[in-house]
Protein backbone atom coordinates (compact mmCIF):
# COMPACT_ATOMS: atom_id res chain seq x y z
CA UNK A 1 0.00 0.00 0.00
CA UNK A 2 2.51 2.04 0.81
CA UNK A 3 4.42 1.86 -2.32
CA UNK A 4 1.83 2.63 -4.39
CA UNK A 5 1.20 6.00 -2.53
CA UNK A 6 4.83 6.79 -3.43
CA UNK A 7 4.67 5.89 -6.96
CA UNK A 8 1.68 8.18 -6.97
CA UNK A 9 3.48 11.12 -5.49
CA UNK A 10 5.84 10.36 -7.27
CA UNK A 11 3.64 10.77 -10.84
CA UNK A 12 2.15 13.89 -8.85
CA UNK A 13 5.55 15.02 -8.95
CA UNK A 14 6.57 14.72 -12.45
CA UNK A 15 3.11 16.14 -13.37
CA UNK A 16 3.71 19.56 -11.37
CA UNK A 17 7.25 19.52 -12.65
CA UNK A 18 8.04 22.48 -15.22
CA UNK A 19 9.22 20.85 -17.83
CA UNK A 20 6.45 18.94 -18.01
CA UNK A 21 4.44 21.62 -18.09
CA UNK A 22 6.41 23.39 -20.56
CA UNK A 23 6.13 20.70 -22.79
CA UNK A 24 2.39 19.99 -22.49
CA UNK A 25 1.78 23.48 -23.73
CA UNK A 26 3.94 23.39 -26.21
CA UNK A 27 2.32 20.03 -27.46
CA UNK A 28 -1.24 21.74 -27.19
CA UNK A 29 -0.39 25.01 -28.57
CA UNK A 30 1.81 22.68 -31.60
CA UNK A 31 -1.80 20.37 -32.25
CA UNK A 32 -4.24 23.47 -32.10
CA UNK A 33 -1.46 25.09 -34.97
CA UNK A 34 -2.04 21.90 -36.60
CA UNK A 35 -5.70 22.26 -36.83
CA UNK A 36 -5.67 25.79 -37.65
CA UNK A 37 -3.28 25.20 -41.04
CA UNK A 38 -5.72 22.20 -42.21
CA UNK A 39 -8.60 24.77 -41.84
CA UNK A 40 -6.92 27.35 -43.95
CA UNK A 41 -5.33 25.36 -46.73
CA UNK A 42 -7.82 21.98 -47.26
CA UNK A 43 -10.29 23.88 -49.48
CA UNK A 44 -7.17 25.28 -51.96
CA UNK A 45 -4.42 22.87 -51.49
CA UNK A 46 -4.94 19.31 -52.38
CA UNK A 47 -2.12 18.43 -50.61
CA UNK A 48 -3.83 19.38 -47.59
CA UNK A 49 -6.71 18.06 -47.32
CA UNK A 50 -6.44 15.44 -44.03
CA UNK A 51 -5.67 15.35 -40.32
CA UNK A 52 -2.74 13.15 -41.25
CA UNK A 53 -1.44 15.50 -43.78
CA UNK A 54 -1.69 18.48 -41.45
CA UNK A 55 0.05 15.65 -39.00
CA UNK A 56 2.91 15.18 -41.71
CA UNK A 57 3.26 18.24 -42.47
CA UNK A 58 3.47 19.99 -39.01
CA UNK A 59 6.08 16.86 -37.99
CA UNK A 60 8.35 17.56 -41.18
CA UNK A 61 8.75 21.81 -40.58
CA UNK A 62 8.93 21.39 -36.89
CA UNK A 63 12.04 18.87 -36.72
CA UNK A 64 12.99 21.25 -39.67
CA UNK A 65 13.40 18.74 -41.96
CA UNK A 66 11.19 19.92 -45.00
CA UNK A 67 10.88 17.70 -47.63
CA UNK A 68 8.65 19.98 -49.58
CA UNK A 69 6.44 17.53 -50.54
CA UNK A 70 3.45 19.57 -48.83
CA UNK A 71 3.81 23.58 -49.37
CA UNK A 72 1.24 26.00 -47.32
CA UNK A 73 -0.84 27.90 -50.28
CA UNK A 74 -2.29 30.76 -48.58
CA UNK A 75 -0.80 33.79 -46.90
CA UNK A 76 -2.37 33.45 -43.20
CA UNK A 77 -1.40 29.16 -44.08
CA UNK A 78 2.23 30.58 -44.83
CA UNK A 79 2.16 32.76 -41.89
CA UNK A 80 1.01 29.64 -39.28
CA UNK A 81 3.95 27.42 -41.32
CA UNK A 82 6.26 29.93 -39.99
CA UNK A 83 5.24 30.31 -36.49
CA UNK A 84 5.20 26.36 -36.16
CA UNK A 85 9.30 26.54 -37.99
CA UNK A 86 10.00 28.83 -35.10
CA UNK A 87 8.65 26.80 -32.70
CA UNK A 88 10.59 24.09 -33.75
CA UNK A 89 13.77 25.69 -33.79
CA UNK A 90 13.06 27.33 -30.25
CA UNK A 91 11.90 23.78 -28.67
CA UNK A 92 14.59 21.70 -30.71
CA UNK A 93 16.91 24.02 -28.78
CA UNK A 94 16.10 23.94 -25.80
CA UNK A 95 15.67 19.95 -26.10
CA UNK A 96 18.99 19.58 -27.08
CA UNK A 97 20.17 22.04 -24.41
CA UNK A 98 18.15 20.11 -21.15
CA UNK A 99 20.16 16.88 -22.45
CA UNK A 100 23.98 18.33 -22.87
CA UNK A 101 23.45 19.92 -19.42
CA UNK A 102 21.98 16.89 -18.06
CA UNK A 103 24.95 14.68 -19.67
CA UNK A 104 27.50 17.19 -18.56
CA UNK A 105 26.07 17.27 -15.01
CA UNK A 106 26.02 13.07 -15.14
CA UNK A 107 29.95 12.91 -16.36
CA UNK A 108 30.74 16.05 -13.17
CA UNK A 109 29.37 13.46 -10.82
CA UNK A 110 30.79 10.48 -12.13
CA UNK A 111 34.20 11.98 -11.80
CA UNK A 112 33.43 13.94 -8.61
CA UNK A 113 32.14 10.42 -6.80
CA UNK A 114 28.70 11.95 -6.26
CA UNK A 115 27.32 8.48 -7.97
CA UNK A 116 24.85 6.68 -6.33
CA UNK A 117 24.95 2.99 -7.15
CA UNK A 118 21.25 0.77 -6.96
CA UNK A 119 21.35 -1.35 -9.54
CA UNK A 120 24.92 -3.15 -9.51
CA UNK A 121 25.67 -6.53 -8.21
CA UNK A 122 28.24 -8.98 -7.75
CA UNK A 123 30.79 -6.22 -7.70
CA UNK A 124 34.53 -5.84 -6.40
CA UNK A 125 34.53 -2.55 -4.42
CA UNK A 126 38.43 -1.31 -3.68
CA UNK A 127 38.36 1.29 -0.35
CA UNK A 128 41.35 3.50 0.27
CA UNK A 129 44.09 5.49 -1.71
CA UNK A 130 48.01 5.30 -1.94
CA UNK A 131 50.59 6.49 -4.21
CA UNK A 132 50.65 3.45 -6.54
CA UNK A 133 46.68 2.63 -6.68
CA UNK A 134 46.69 3.05 -10.50
CA UNK A 135 49.31 -0.20 -10.61
CA UNK A 136 47.45 -1.94 -8.24
CA UNK A 137 44.52 -1.77 -10.14
CA UNK A 138 46.03 -2.66 -13.39
CA UNK A 139 47.39 -5.83 -10.86
CA UNK A 140 43.93 -6.90 -10.33
CA UNK A 141 43.00 -6.69 -13.37
CA UNK A 142 46.01 -9.04 -14.91
CA UNK A 143 45.63 -11.65 -11.94
CA UNK A 144 41.82 -12.03 -12.07
CA UNK A 145 40.93 -11.92 -16.00
CA UNK A 146 37.45 -12.70 -15.36
CA UNK A 147 36.66 -9.24 -13.47
CA UNK A 148 36.11 -6.01 -16.09
CA UNK A 149 36.99 -2.61 -15.18
CA UNK A 150 32.97 -2.06 -14.42
CA UNK A 151 32.92 -4.36 -11.81
CA UNK A 152 35.32 -2.73 -10.38
CA UNK A 153 34.39 0.03 -7.23
CA UNK A 154 36.54 2.28 -6.10
CA UNK A 155 36.32 4.36 -2.42
CA UNK A 156 37.97 6.95 -1.23
CA UNK A 157 38.20 10.68 -0.17
CA UNK A 158 41.50 11.48 -2.13
CA UNK A 159 41.57 15.14 -4.31
CA UNK A 160 40.14 14.94 -7.54
CA UNK A 161 43.94 15.64 -8.70
CA UNK A 162 45.14 12.33 -7.50
CA UNK A 163 42.27 10.61 -8.94
CA UNK A 164 42.76 11.58 -12.26
CA UNK A 165 45.73 9.25 -13.27
CA UNK A 166 42.86 6.80 -12.40
CA UNK A 167 39.96 8.15 -13.88
CA UNK A 168 41.81 9.09 -17.24
CA UNK A 169 43.36 5.99 -18.07
CA UNK A 170 42.62 3.64 -20.63
CA UNK A 171 43.19 0.53 -19.08
CA UNK A 172 41.55 1.48 -16.10
CA UNK A 173 38.29 2.77 -18.09
CA UNK A 174 35.18 1.91 -16.90
CA UNK A 175 36.08 1.48 -12.93
CA UNK A 176 33.09 3.59 -10.90
CA UNK A 177 34.69 6.27 -8.59
CA UNK A 178 32.95 7.34 -5.19
CA UNK A 179 34.30 10.26 -3.14
CA UNK A 180 33.69 9.95 0.78
CA UNK A 181 35.07 8.19 3.96
CA UNK A 182 34.75 3.57 3.10
CA UNK A 183 34.29 3.63 7.02
CA UNK A 184 30.69 5.73 6.77
CA UNK A 185 28.10 3.29 6.66
CA UNK A 186 26.52 6.16 4.10
CA UNK A 187 29.20 6.04 1.62
CA UNK A 188 29.35 1.97 1.26
CA UNK A 189 25.80 2.22 0.52
CA UNK A 190 26.13 4.52 -2.18
CA UNK A 191 28.58 1.54 -2.90
CA UNK A 192 25.50 -0.78 -2.69
CA UNK A 193 28.07 -2.59 -0.02
CA UNK A 194 25.04 -4.86 0.23
CA UNK A 195 25.29 -6.63 -3.51
CA UNK A 196 28.90 -6.46 -4.00
CA UNK A 197 30.55 -10.01 -3.86
CA UNK A 198 34.08 -9.11 -2.56
CA UNK A 199 35.81 -5.65 -1.25
CA UNK A 200 39.20 -4.87 -0.70
CA UNK A 201 40.73 -2.51 2.25
CA UNK A 202 43.49 -0.85 1.63
CA UNK A 203 45.94 1.24 3.71
CA UNK A 204 44.42 5.05 3.04
CA UNK A 205 46.89 7.77 2.35
CA UNK A 206 44.50 9.67 1.12
CA UNK A 207 45.23 12.60 3.73
CA UNK A 208 48.08 13.14 6.32
CA UNK A 209 47.14 9.92 8.08
CA UNK A 210 49.40 8.55 11.13
CA UNK A 211 50.38 4.65 11.16
CA UNK A 212 47.74 4.18 13.86
CA UNK A 213 44.53 6.23 12.56
CA UNK A 214 45.34 4.28 8.72
CA UNK A 215 45.07 1.11 10.78
CA UNK A 216 42.11 1.85 13.33
CA UNK A 217 40.25 2.82 9.71
CA UNK A 218 40.50 -0.21 8.57
CA UNK A 219 39.23 -1.80 11.17
CA UNK A 220 36.73 0.46 11.76
CA UNK A 221 35.54 -0.26 8.11
CA UNK A 222 35.69 -4.09 8.24
CA UNK A 223 33.61 -3.70 11.09
CA UNK A 224 31.05 -1.43 9.15
CA UNK A 225 31.42 -3.85 6.02
CA UNK A 226 30.32 -7.20 8.25
CA UNK A 227 27.61 -5.50 9.86
CA UNK A 228 26.22 -3.95 6.24
CA UNK A 229 26.88 -7.77 4.82
CA UNK A 230 27.78 -10.68 6.82
CA UNK A 231 28.20 -12.77 3.57
CA UNK A 232 30.87 -10.40 1.46
CA UNK A 233 34.31 -11.59 0.92
CA UNK A 234 36.76 -9.30 2.66
CA UNK A 235 40.22 -8.89 2.54
CA UNK A 236 42.41 -5.50 4.69
CA UNK A 237 45.57 -4.39 4.42
CA UNK A 238 47.41 -3.51 7.65
CA UNK A 239 50.58 -1.95 8.75
CA UNK A 240 50.96 -3.08 12.60
CA UNK A 241 50.27 -6.89 13.66
CA UNK A 242 48.53 -6.12 16.51
CA UNK A 243 45.12 -5.18 15.27
CA UNK A 244 45.33 -8.09 13.02
CA UNK A 245 42.60 -10.21 16.34
CA UNK A 246 40.46 -7.13 16.20
CA UNK A 247 39.97 -8.05 12.30
CA UNK A 248 40.25 -11.93 13.23
CA UNK A 249 37.00 -11.85 15.29
CA UNK A 250 35.17 -9.63 12.88
CA UNK A 251 35.92 -13.27 10.52
CA UNK A 252 37.84 -10.89 8.08
CA UNK A 253 38.88 -13.19 5.07
CA UNK A 254 42.31 -12.26 4.30
CA UNK A 255 44.44 -9.88 6.36
CA UNK A 256 47.21 -8.30 4.37
CA UNK A 257 50.42 -7.14 6.82
CA UNK A 258 52.41 -5.40 4.07
CA UNK A 259 55.12 -3.81 6.91
CA UNK A 260 55.64 -7.05 8.38
CA UNK A 261 56.29 -8.91 5.05
CA UNK A 262 58.84 -6.11 4.34
CA UNK A 263 60.74 -6.73 7.12
CA UNK A 264 60.67 -9.96 7.09
CA UNK A 265 62.13 -9.54 3.73
CA UNK A 266 65.03 -7.18 4.37
CA UNK A 267 65.44 -9.32 7.52
CA UNK A 268 66.06 -12.61 5.57
CA UNK A 269 67.60 -10.55 2.42
CA UNK A 270 70.56 -10.12 4.93
CA UNK A 271 71.19 -13.23 5.69
CA UNK A 272 72.87 -13.08 2.08
CA UNK A 273 70.99 -16.27 1.45
CA UNK A 274 68.82 -15.11 -1.99
CA UNK A 275 65.34 -15.23 -0.37
CA UNK A 276 64.47 -12.06 -2.00
CA UNK A 277 65.00 -13.81 -5.49
CA UNK A 278 63.02 -16.51 -4.55
CA UNK A 279 60.19 -14.25 -3.48
CA UNK A 280 60.19 -12.12 -6.19
CA UNK A 281 59.98 -15.53 -8.61
CA UNK A 282 57.22 -16.34 -6.48
CA UNK A 283 55.11 -14.11 -6.62
CA UNK A 284 56.06 -11.61 -9.18
CA UNK A 285 58.18 -13.50 -11.74
CA UNK A 286 57.55 -14.67 -14.85
CA UNK A 287 54.27 -15.32 -16.68
CA UNK A 288 53.05 -18.78 -16.27
CA UNK A 289 55.98 -19.08 -13.12
CA UNK A 290 55.78 -18.99 -9.35
CA UNK A 291 53.10 -19.61 -6.55
CA UNK A 292 49.56 -19.98 -7.28
CA UNK A 293 46.35 -20.97 -5.74
CA UNK A 294 44.05 -23.27 -7.82
CA UNK A 295 40.96 -25.22 -7.52
CA UNK A 296 41.06 -28.96 -6.75
CA UNK A 297 39.21 -30.61 -9.65
CA UNK A 298 35.89 -32.82 -8.82
CA UNK A 299 37.85 -35.95 -9.40
CA UNK A 300 40.19 -35.25 -6.81
CA UNK A 301 37.41 -35.06 -4.25
CA UNK A 302 38.00 -37.36 -1.26
CA UNK A 303 41.86 -37.82 -2.11
CA UNK A 304 44.65 -37.52 0.57
CA UNK A 305 47.59 -35.61 0.12
CA UNK A 306 49.77 -37.40 -1.36
CA UNK A 307 47.07 -38.98 -4.05
CA UNK A 308 46.21 -35.46 -5.43
CA UNK A 309 50.01 -34.36 -5.63
CA UNK A 310 50.97 -37.23 -7.34
CA UNK A 311 47.69 -36.00 -10.20
CA UNK A 312 48.88 -32.94 -10.29
CA UNK A 313 52.34 -33.84 -10.88
CA UNK A 314 51.19 -36.38 -13.57
CA UNK A 315 48.87 -33.95 -15.51
CA UNK A 316 51.91 -31.27 -15.41
CA UNK A 317 49.89 -28.57 -13.71
CA UNK A 318 52.70 -28.01 -10.91
CA UNK A 319 54.24 -29.49 -7.78
CA UNK A 320 51.60 -29.53 -4.50
CA UNK A 321 53.34 -28.04 -1.45
CA UNK A 322 50.21 -26.76 0.65
CA UNK A 323 46.41 -26.76 0.39
CA UNK A 324 44.02 -24.27 1.24
CA UNK A 325 41.34 -24.52 3.94
CA UNK A 326 38.20 -23.00 4.39
CA UNK A 327 37.73 -20.94 1.40
CA UNK A 328 35.20 -19.06 -0.25
CA UNK A 329 32.89 -17.14 2.14
CA UNK A 330 34.04 -17.88 5.34
CA UNK A 331 30.23 -16.75 6.83
CA UNK A 332 28.72 -18.88 4.73
CA UNK A 333 31.75 -22.36 5.78
CA UNK A 334 30.59 -21.16 9.26
CA UNK A 335 26.99 -21.86 8.91
CA UNK A 336 27.21 -24.95 6.98
CA UNK A 337 29.59 -26.31 9.75
CA UNK A 338 27.32 -25.22 12.68
CA UNK A 339 24.31 -27.24 10.81
CA UNK A 340 26.71 -30.03 10.40
CA UNK A 341 28.18 -30.47 14.21
CA UNK A 342 24.14 -30.37 15.73
CA UNK A 343 23.10 -33.25 13.81
CA UNK A 344 24.94 -35.75 15.92
CA UNK A 345 22.66 -37.40 18.40
CA UNK A 346 25.38 -37.20 21.37
CA UNK A 347 25.25 -34.13 23.60
CA UNK A 348 29.03 -34.42 24.27
CA UNK A 349 29.70 -35.01 20.91
CA UNK A 350 27.61 -31.50 19.77
CA UNK A 351 29.89 -29.47 22.14
CA UNK A 352 33.10 -30.79 20.93
CA UNK A 353 32.17 -29.84 17.28
CA UNK A 354 30.87 -26.77 18.59
CA UNK A 355 34.23 -25.99 19.69
CA UNK A 356 35.50 -27.29 16.50
CA UNK A 357 33.65 -24.62 14.88
CA UNK A 358 34.67 -21.65 16.88
CA UNK A 359 38.38 -23.19 15.90
CA UNK A 360 37.77 -22.30 12.27
CA UNK A 361 39.52 -19.66 10.62
CA UNK A 362 39.13 -18.63 7.03
CA UNK A 363 41.83 -19.49 4.40
CA UNK A 364 43.88 -21.79 6.60
CA UNK A 365 47.21 -22.65 5.10
CA UNK A 366 48.64 -26.28 5.69
CA UNK A 367 51.86 -26.64 4.03
CA UNK A 368 53.48 -29.83 2.65
CA UNK A 369 51.52 -32.02 5.04
CA UNK A 370 51.84 -35.84 5.04
CA UNK A 371 50.73 -38.11 2.54
CA UNK A 372 47.88 -39.31 4.38
CA UNK A 373 46.56 -35.58 5.24
CA UNK A 374 42.81 -35.75 4.30
CA UNK A 375 41.69 -32.89 1.93
CA UNK A 376 38.70 -31.64 2.87
CA UNK A 377 35.65 -29.74 1.48
CA UNK A 378 35.86 -26.46 0.50
CA UNK A 379 39.97 -26.51 -0.02
CA UNK A 380 42.25 -25.29 -2.49
CA UNK A 381 45.98 -26.28 -4.11
CA UNK A 382 48.81 -24.20 -3.79
CA UNK A 383 50.99 -24.94 -6.48
CA UNK A 384 54.86 -23.92 -7.90
CA UNK A 385 54.57 -23.81 -11.41
CA UNK A 386 57.80 -23.60 -13.23
CA UNK A 387 57.89 -21.76 -17.04
CA UNK A 388 55.98 -23.48 -19.76
CA UNK A 389 57.73 -25.40 -21.74
CA UNK A 390 56.97 -23.67 -25.27
CA UNK A 391 58.76 -20.37 -23.65
CA UNK A 392 61.53 -21.86 -22.04
CA UNK A 393 64.87 -21.10 -23.45
CA UNK A 394 65.95 -23.72 -25.77
CA UNK A 395 70.23 -24.76 -25.48
CA UNK A 396 71.89 -24.30 -28.47
CA UNK A 397 73.35 -27.57 -29.64
CA UNK A 398 77.38 -27.52 -29.61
Amino acid sequence: MRKTKRKISRVKTALLSSSVKIASIVTVCLFLLMLTILELEKKSNDNLETLFDAFWYTIVTITTIGYGDIVPCTVPGKIVAIIIMTSGIVVFGTVSGQIASMLFDRQQKKDRGLVKLKKKKGHFIICGWKPELDSILSGILIANPDILSSDIVLINNAVQEDMYPILSSAILRGMVYINGDFSDEETLERANIREAERILVLSDYSRNYSALERDSRTVLAVLVIKKLNRTIYVAAELGDDKFRKHLESEHCDEIILSKKYEQNLIVSASSGTGISHVLDTMIGGQEGQGLFVDDIPKPCEGMNFGELFAYFKTNSKGILVGILENTGNFFLRKQEALSEAQKNPNIDDIVNNLKKVKELKSNRTVLAPADEYPIKKYSRAILVRSVPDDIRPREVAS
